[in-house]
């Protein structure tokens, strides 16, 4: 498992607009997946950030990459959207940050991308705890503002 992180922490990063980037391999990839799913049913709590009390949607993608990654991301969607490295749809990896217009303002929910359309997060409105959603849904698909990158790969080359 590899990460090296390349930049300051989020906190550092939104004040200087430069985006949180740090290369992994696929075993941290799987590693924080595998975490982000061990907290499906987690309940909801609007700015919560613990599966003991419950989280929101930045509050679990924050806790998610800091157990998972030990990067520490923003506590809010929006500022999480600022501090990560904007990529296009099809660009979408494991482990990338998809975001919502849940709110009527753009970034106001963020979700980990899954693979196959699907993505991870902390939902209020369907299910009051952290649950798998498709992005081809209609409600999802009418409301996404774009992706962006925390995590990027490893070249095969090792380099």
């Amino acid at each position: 498992m590899l990460v090296t992180c390349h930049t300051a922490w989020a906190d550092d990063v939104v004040k200087n607009d430069a985006p949180i980037l740090a290369t992994a391999d696929d075993g941290l990839r799987a590693e924080l997946l595998l975490y982000a799913m061990s907290l499906i049913g987690t309940g909801y709590k609007l700015g919560g950030q613990s599966f003991d009390t419950g989280m929101d949607c930045s509050g679990f993608v924050r806790h998610v990459y800091s157990i998972a990654t030990g990067i520490l991301l923003p506590h809010n969607a929006l500022a999480i959207s600022r501090a990560s490295m904007k990529i296009h749809r099809a660009e979408l990896q494991l482990g990338d940050l998809v975001f919502f217009n849940t709110m009527k303002r753009t970034f106001s929910h963020v979700g980990i991308y899954l693979g196959d359309n699907r993505f991870v997060h902390a939902s209020s409105s369907k299910s009051d705890s952290v649950m798998v959603s498709d992005m081809g849904e209609r409600y999802w698909a009418k409301r996404f503002n774009g992706a962006r990158r925390v995590l990027q790969s490893v070249a095969r080359d090792g380099s």
